[in-house]
């Protein structure tokens, strides 16, 4: 199994030519010590969308920015893009504790909240187009940022990522590679539950849910594929869309080695799930940017 460096090394091998990643050194609150990466477009269009991206565990920002063609479209359709970092849990994120998992709480969401807050600002970005994806541990806190932050995001997408809060309470390193590995191998709940995890992360709010979409590889034995079902069951309880067509073959814009599971008009929720995609599920980024209503 080739370790997340090595993925992340191979992604960046085919990306090189990009604009400028830039750090911020301040941004506001930031609990949890957390670096901020952000990188603008050249032609800055009057209220830009964001892009929240967030590495995987044992990556960084860099290597994430390297790592999809993200950059190049930044600068194409004039989205803004932040790369948060963080270094503590084997440089994974704070997936399990409460204060990431409670909106308004602390640890590395209220950390990138800032980010997006300092962004909107400075940019005068669109707080109605802000979005998250991330792979991996990314992927898992890409479901906590919009389970803990409805009123933030308009969409997310995870790429081999697990449910908001399957590692709610766990005393090891929330990362494939802890002791508790209940999450990571597929734990499940019904659809009720998972929905009751996000509805605690945030009580008596009434807006809208961010869409979301769902990308996992089926021979992906680090994060299981079990994992993509359990997200895919939790939102489609949040957002009260059910399964309403599976789609194979050359039809499925992210390959045709993957199953599109469509819920609802697959506008507020999608799965894709891949035959023979191990860790991390590729980001096909025309199949995100087209969720995320940021290209036609």
């Amino acid at each position: 199994m080739k370790t997340f460096t090595a993925i992340l090394g191979l992604l960046a091998s085919g990306n090189s030519a990009l604009g400028a990643l830039q750090q911020v050194t301040s941004f506001g609150t930031n609990p949890s010590n957390l670096q901020m990466y952000i990188s603008v477009p050249s032609a800055l269009p009057t209220n830009p969308a964001i892009i929240v991206a967030l590495h995987p565990c044992g990556g960084t920002a860099s290597q994430w920015y390297s790592g999809t063609r993200l950059p190049s479209y930044s600068d194409s359709l004039g989205f803004i893009l932040i790369y948060p970092q963080t270094t503590k849990y084997s440089n994974c994120w704070d997936v399990n504790n409460a204060g990431s998992l409670t909106h308004g709480g602390n640890g590395d969401a209220l950390g990138i909240i800032s980010m997006v807050d300092y962004t909107l600002q400075k940019y005068n970005g669109n707080k109605s187009k802000v979005y998250v994806m991330g792979g991996s541990s990314g992927a898992m806190m890409s479901n906590v940022m919009v389970g803990s932050y409805p009123d933030v995001f308009e969409a997310g997408a995870a790429y081999s990522g697990t449910a908001f809060a399957c590692f709610a309470g766990s005393m090891s390193d929330p990362t494939p590679f802890g002791a508790n590995q209940t999450c990571a191998q597929g734990l499940s709940h019904t659809l009720q539950e998972w929905a009751r995890f996000v509805y605690n992360a945030y009580p008596g709010y009434t807006g809208k849910r961010p869409r979301f979409l769902v990308a996992h590889g089926l021979s992906d034995y680090l994060v299981r594929p079990q994992c993509a079902y359990e997200q895919l069951k939790q939102w489609s309880a949040v957002l009260g869309v059910s399964n309403t067509q599976n789609v194979t073959g050359s039809q499925v814009e992210q390959g045709s080695q993957y199953t599109k599971l469509v819920y609802g008009d697959d506008t507020q929720l999608v799965g894709y799930m891949g035959q023979g995609v191990g860790h991390i599920a590729p980001v096909v980024e025309t199949v995100l940017l087209k969720f995320f209503k940021l290209m036609s």
